[in-house]
């Protein structure tokens, strides 16, 4: 099929929040579709300076501000791409669409309404999910306790949380989970249940998160993809598994060592940025992970950070 086609892409985001898209012409490759403004790479050139000069080419604007998103490999059955995408906050001069292609401003939450490549979709999702993915310690305890923890991470700016519970089952579980639902719906936050599908859709969950035995039970452990679907993953096996299922997430770990398994070998970022490079999804980053590693996680290839004691605190507000 030939060498893989090295594309530099931005995702360019406005005060609005907005995203910015342009079409394809008709006579281009995937003509007519909408996706993130760039182009190819030239020879030797670093994927920063390519951006900048293709948003230059296209858009008329000048880069300032900007940091990885996600990398994504696709192989079409005439070519290869490897889309090297990243977002971009800031930059000068009025965006236009220089070689004459229409530009639109979506909404993140909209941007599924817009017909793009398939390579485009693990972009669309990356997105769509915050930079820290809150995993609930896996007992209760007690219940007023944990509901006050979780308050405070939503007051933080947690938006994205497993709930992931081991130590209550039946009515309990139900109504732990009803209430956790609750509090994150008032926030604009999304749960994930880690556990069965049918009680995730009893509490109101956002979705559901594949355990890495359940990653393999087929289909997608019957979630009949009811919301969000994400996956933990501990090997490339295993993030090729989630992305042929469709997850729209995984987490993959351990990447540092971890107090809750301290007998268990780390990846090291060096590993885990080797795995993520041929993911075909978003992916965050487990296992001793703190907010303060989101940035080394992002220049890794990660979606961001995910974990428990580094993000949850018991300790009450104020």
């Amino acid at each position: 099929m030939g060498a893989i086609v090295h594309v530099v892409a931005g995702a360019l985001i406005d005060a609005k929040d907005r995203v910015l898209l342009a079409q394809r012409h008709a006579d281009a490759h995937q003509g007519g579709l909408w996706e993130f403004p760039g182009g190819k790479l030239e020879p030797g050139e670093a994927p920063a300076d390519g951006l900048r000069r293709e948003l230059d080419e296209e858009l008329g604007i000048d880069m300032v501000a900007h940091r990885p998103l996600i990398r994504v490999t696709h192989h079409y059955p005439d070519r290869s791409v490897l889309l090297d995408v990243h977002l971009v906050t800031e930059w000068r001069g009025d965006v236009v669409g220089r070689e004459g292609q229409p530009l639109a401003w979506s909404a993140r939450n909209a941007l599924d309404g817009y017909a793009m490549p398939a390579a485009d979709v693990p972009i669309v999702k990356a997105l769509q999910l915050p930079s820290v993915y809150l995993i609930t310690p896996p007992s209760v305890g007690k219940a007023d306790r944990f509901l006050a923890s979780l308050d405070n991470a939503l007051q933080a700016g947690i938006r994205l949380v497993q709930l992931r519970l081991f130590d209550i089952v039946d009515a309990p579980l139900e109504d732990i989970g009803t209430a956790v639902v609750q509090r994150c719906d008032a926030y604009g936050a999304r749960v994930l249940f880690n556990g069965d599908p049918q009680l995730a859709r009893r509490i109101g969950a956002h979705g559901v998160h594949l355990s890495g035995r359940r990653l393999y039970e087929e289909p997608a452990s019957g979630t009949q993809r009811h919301g969000l679907l994400a996956a933990s993953c501990h090997s490339p096996k295993d993030l090729q598994q989630a992305a042929r299922i469709g997850a729209d997430f995984a987490v993959l770990s351990p990447v540092l060592p971890t107090r809750s398994h301290p007998d268990q070998e780390p990846l090291g970022w060096e590993t885990f940025a080797q795995w993520v490079e041929a993911a075909q999804l978003p992916v965050f980053a487990l296992g001793g992970m703190q907010p303060s590693f989101t940035e080394l996680a992002w220049q890794k290839g990660a979606q961001g950070v995910a974990g428990i004691r580094g993000i949850w605190s018991d300790e009450p507000a104020g």
